[in-house]
């Protein structure tokens, strides 16, 4: 029989497992909004149950965390990861002051919210980036993702926004939102045979999180996160990217680390409807978050490489240059 590629198909688009399950649940929520409840049973769970896959996919997650970590790993991994959070915080801290917990209602900026660039900024692709350190990168490079994966979740964007000065989120919820990652962590580091066995879970459940995520989205508001989704892309690059790069370099490295984390990972799309359900009143600014977020996946999965190849082949000339110079 004839086989038709669609996983190939899928992957071909920056971030598809995510964007194209999230805009075939977006086009049912726009079309065919009653086709879930409709059917019901299963069906309806299909499309309406992002949270409980969410929680599942945390502890698959967390399970595949080494906290073994080499001291290598441990301050590569982790000066990105401060990086990457602390520009974040300085973000949320300034755009919190001026907008406070609700998107920006019109004008070009329509949908913005401070919620949407935390969770825009806070959490690295690390498929993307193990896959350009791979590249351009060294192995041990490739294992500094082990610490920057603490970055998934909507924990540190609940932190990020309470040190805003925004909503706060009351202790359980906070202690919550990690408890599913590290019990993952425990039970993977506990026994090997676990991390792997959960661990192959984690790509598996992105697509259906994403299909639920899109069910609740409106299409007819996609424009205008298309065109802030490009700008939201754009600024991720350039303001996580500029201090990451000097952190890889005060680390030791080249500069090629850091610009391959300065990009979103697919599952923060995930995040903004996270925060909604801990607290009701992001809940407006989840709605347009979620689809900014989205747009900022594939924004920074183009824009990220094209860095890094960059910031490589600068790389490179300045060796070469060196070895002629000798």
């Amino acid at each position: 029989m004839a086989q038709i590629h669609i996983k190939r198909g899928i992957e071909r688009v920056p971030g598809g497992m995510m964007i194209v399950p999230l805009l075939l649940g977006a086009l049912v929520a726009t079309f065919l909004p009653g086709m879930p409840k409709f059917f019901g049973s299963f069906t309806n769970a299909l499309f309406t149950g992002a949270l409980p896959i969410l929680a599942v996919f945390y502890v698959c997650m967390g399970a595949s965390i080494d906290v073994k970590a080499t001291p290598y790993l441990l301050k590569k991994g982790g000066a990105l990861f401060a990086t990457k959070v602390g520009a974040a915080i300085v973000v949320g801290v300034v755009l919190g002051h001026f907008l406070g917990e609700q998107p920006i209602s019109s004008g070009l900026f329509t949908g913005l919210s401070t919620l949407a660039v935390v969770a825009a900024m806070n959490d690295t692709n690390g498929g993307l980036y193990m896959a350009l350190m791979g590249q351009y990168g060294r192995s041990e490079d490739v294992g500094a993702y082990t610490i920057m994966s603490l970055e998934s979740g909507p924990f540190l964007t609940m932190v990020t926004l309470g040190v805003a000065g925004l909503s706060a989120f009351p202790w359980p919820t906070l202690v919550g939102s990690i408890l599913p990652l590290v019990f993952g962590m425990l039970l993977g580091n506990l026994d090997r045979e676990m991390r792997a066995f959960l661990g192959k879970a984690v790509p598996v459940m992105i697509p259906f999180f994403a299909l639920a995520l899109g069910a609740s989205l409106d299409l007819h508001k996609v424009w205008q996160a298309g065109i802030l989704g490009i700008g939201l892309g754009i600024a991720v690059v350039i303001i996580t990217g500029i201090p990451l790069y000097f952190a890889d370099r005060l680390t030791g490295g080249t500069g090629v680390a850091g610009a391959a984390a300065a990009n979103t990972a697919g599952n923060a799309a995930a995040v903004p409807a996270l925060i909604a359900a801990a607290n009701p009143v992001y809940a407006e600014a989840a709605k347009s978050a979620t689809l900014l977020v989205a747009s900022c996946v594939v924004v920074t999965a183009i824009l990220s490489p094209l860095l890094t190849a960059a910031v490589a082949k600068r790389v490179q000339v300045r060796r070469e240059a060196a070895e002629l110079a000798r």
